[in-house]
């Protein structure tokens, strides 16, 4: 595809973006709240497109595609246990989040588990190990729209142009309006996302397959492999080292649990909830077809994450602008989101915690501040181009991961205290980050596992030794 038609998309796309930005500037009112957290007043609709649209980012179209292009159908499980996961915490925790957040005006996750444990140093050491670990998540979303940038120019467009564009576009949209921008943006895109994968769908198995009985024959026939549960490429420890952090995605990732203060009321709240459960399903089950269907189409690719760039490569020109927007959607709506929320956990966690008699104003300048210099980390990060673009996903969020006990501890029976809280999290995540870097798996377990193994048993252990004493 000529490089004119890819820049081309990119304006349209961004200049319409631009000017829903400019339309939630509008209404934005002043302060701290407002901007972070639109005044905790969205509605249900835009509540549950914009929880979406942060979760599922350009790994399911880049990154799931190419997994389940190697690996099969077991790719399907992987990433149900994410939804039933999400689905749980936000039935299950997410409205006494919610109630919490509105009634001791929370504006972070960090800042329940400062007043909950009455330590502000708890929600600052998780300020750090988010910011730690959620500088290359970012990063992933960029080297997706980077990846398929430069693919689908033929490389006339260098990765780097792509990433950057990413970076840039994640940076104005955040600064612009705060989440009443990223708010409409990510419904927008969402939709977008959706629309453009099904349409997609329904073209490669008409044009290739005519129906889908025939698509099953073919995949059965030429690549039986992918079809068996889990798969070759599914061992047990890599199943659950895959998909244990992504389990309690919902709650230890900070740019969707903070989601969890912006619904207007309970049954905004509610239709949150139900909108993400149908997107999210519906949205698994094309991204899965997809990356059969192309196994099937462009066989023999030694690089997973080159499928969708591939069979983009393959369908007309204007389908593949389509799908090009959604994936590049996907990855700014993440991109913004976890911007948003950094930026907010620095200054109210960070700063705000630091200097008692704060002010809104400065606050939000140390907001907007974190901003910018996390997008260019994480777009300096991404010039890297480390790993699998799913793997890296998943060795951020299990490093997230070793948090899970004191926020479910802080949400429901409060048996823990600053100490518990404060090593489980440190010791955790620390665990989880070292056997990352080292490449070690001890026992064959992965370091998400082993990172909540650690938190879990340190936050009761110490929960429970405290508790003792306090009886004597």
């Amino acid at each position: 595809m000529e490089s004119f038609y890819v820049v081309l998309a990119l304006v349209a796309y961004i200049v319409i973006g631009c000017l829903l930005s400019q339309y939630a500037r509008r209404s934005m009112g002043h302060g701290f709240v407002d901007y972070f957290l639109a005044n905790r007043a969205l509605g249900g609709i835009i509540s549950a497109l914009t929880y979406a649209a942060t979760t599922y980012s350009a790994f399911m179209m880049v990154g799931l595609v190419g997994f389940t292009y190697a690996f099969g159908v077991g790719t399907v499980g992987f990433e149900l246990v994410y939804l039933v996961g999400a689905l749980m915490i936000l039935v299950l925790l997410g409205p006494r989040m919610w109630e919490v957040g509105r009634k001791r005006g929370y504006v972070t996750p960090a800042e329940l588990l400062s007043d909950v444990y009455g330590n502000s140093l708890i929600g600052a050491l998780f300020t750090v190990v988010c910011l730690a670990v959620l500088v290359p998540y970012m990063s992933v979303q960029m080297m997706g729209v980077g990846y398929l940038v430069e693919g689908m120019s033929g490389g006339e467009v260098p990765f780097e142009v792509g990433a950057l564009i990413a970076a840039s576009v994640a940076i104005a949209w955040s600064l612009w309006a705060g989440l009443r921008s990223v708010a409409w943006t990510d419904a927008l895109q969402a939709l977008i996302m959706i629309v453009t994968s099904l349409i997609l769908l329904f073209f490669v198995f008409y044009v290739w397959f005519g129906d889908f009985t025939r698509f099953t024959e073919m995949l059965a026939s030429e690549h039986p492999e992918l079809l068996r549960v889990p798969g070759s490429g599914w061992p047990f420890e890599k199943f659950l080292g895959l998909t244990l952090p992504w389990f309690f995605f919902a709650l230890t990732n900070p740019q969707v649990s903070q989601r969890m203060f912006v619904p207007r009321g309970r049954s905004e709240f509610k239709s949150m909830v139900l909108g993400h459960a149908v997107f999210g399903l519906i949205y698994t089950v094309i991204v899965t077809l997809i990356g059969l269907a192309v196994r099937l189409i462009v066989p023999g690719l030694m690089k997973p994450d080159q499928a969708m760039p591939s069979l983009l490569a393959l369908v007309p020109v204007p389908l593949a602008l389509l799908v090009f927007v959604g994936i590049v959607s996907a990855a700014i709506t993440t991109v913004d989101s976890i911007l948003l929320t950094l930026s907010s956990m620095t200054a109210r966690d960070l700063y705000g915690k630091t200097f008692k008699k704060r002010r809104e104003e400065l606050e939000l300048l140390v907001g907007k501040t974190t901003i910018v210099i996390v997008a260019c980390a994480s777009f300096i990060f991404s010039l890297f181009r480390p790993g699998l673009i799913v793997e890296l996903s998943v060795a951020s969020s299990a490093c997230l991961v070793s948090a899970a006990p004191a926020l479910i501890d802080a949400l429901t029976i409060k048996r823990g205290n600053s100490l518990s809280a404060g090593l489980s999290i440190a010791i955790g995540s620390g665990t989880a980050i070292c056997l990352h870097l080292l490449g070690m798996r001890p026992l064959g377990q992965w370091p998400g596992v082993w990172g909540l193994i650690v938190s879990t048993v340190l936050f009761v252990g110490l929960s429970s030794v405290k508790s003792r004493r306090l009886l004597r």
